[in-house]
């Protein structure tokens, strides 16, 4: 599509005086009412900017096949869903997995487990594995980020099994990344952490396989789950280079990688949207910004 030189003054005035968003959400919602829905350029926006809040569930819901293209068949789909909400959620509460007093994401958890066929042998059994608190860590998020337990449930379920799906074989190499591209920023503060040994013990766990569950409050954690949803697990590694500058002075009085990794696993919950902010641009500035179709 040819640029539009009125529309572009435009986007530029509203950028600077604040309004950054107004002709995104325009962008958005043409998208929206394309017959079917198209899930690429969906994607493609989700990458380039950030979401609307009033649409970001619709958007990622899409995104995640929660629901389908065609806008006339979501209330029917949504209904099958529920369906097989309760289905799960009955079978739990027969075979005495869950009562009424489990919390819902520990619910979350069975239900996923039993779809998945991990349930457990035993009730009672409260030995979690690694990916089972990966998954509790996401759900927390995700039930302050969501209203209505269906929603959230599918969300989560979702959500993680694209991430263990498209991503489970980059994950691992997402530590090197994290070097590579702090080597370019930063060549100083890597090679600090380098002679503090502290590389290795950066609380990737947290970052890369609980996504930041935890680590960012949810207004800043959804702006970086957009990026996930929609096609990148890379964002991970530039929020967590971002954050590593962000506290390089910190950082650079630590000479010990038990304090460096302490102090990042509890970072302070203040300037988070600024960090995500940064993050973003440095992410699109070292791998490039997905052309837009709108």
């Amino acid at each position: 599509m040819a640029d539009d030189p009125q529309r572009n003054f435009r986007s530029i005035y509203y950028e600077k005086v604040g309004f950054r968003g107004v002709e995104e959400k325009k962008s958005l919602e043409i998208l929206l009412k394309d017959v079917p829905l198209d899930v690429e350029k969906l994607c493609t926006f989700s990458q380039r900017f950030p979401l609307p809040s009033m649409y970001r569930i619709l958007v990622w819901k899409v995104i995640l096949g929660i629901l389908p293209p065609h806008s006339e068949s979501h209330c029917l789909v949504m209904s099958f869903r529920e369906e097989q909400y309760q289905d799960v959620l009955h079978a739990l509460q027969v075979m005495r997995f869950v009562q009424d007093t489990t919390p819902q994401v520990e619910v979350f958890l069975r239900m996923y487990q039993l779809e998945s066929g991990k349930l457990p042998r035993r009730t009672g059994t409260n030995q979690l594995e690694p990916e089972d608190e990966e998954f509790l860590a996401i759900a927390k998020a995700m039930e302050e980020i969501v209203e209505g337990a269906l929603d959230c449930y599918w969300l989560i379920k979702c959500f993680v099994n694209q991430f263990n799906t498209k991503y489970g074989d980059s994950v691992p190499h997402l530590p090197k990344s994290l070097e590579h591209y702090l080597n370019l920023e930063d060549s100083r503060l890597l090679n600090h952490l380098k002679s503090c040994n502290a590389m290795s013990k950066l609380p990737y766990n947290l970052w890369f396989k609980k996504c930041f569950s935890g680590c960012l409050p949810e207004s800043s954690l959804q702006r970086v789950w957009d990026k996930v949803i929609s096609g990148s697990c890379k964002i991970l590694v530039f929020v967590a280079m971002e954050i590593l500058l962000t506290y390089k002075i910190m950082l650079m009085g630590l000479n010990k990688a038990e304090s460096i990794a302490q102090f990042l696993e509890k970072m302070p919950q203040e300037n988070t949207d600024a960090i995500v902010s940064k993050a973003i641009d440095l992410w699109h500035k070292h791998c490039g910004t997905p052309m837009h179709s709108v």
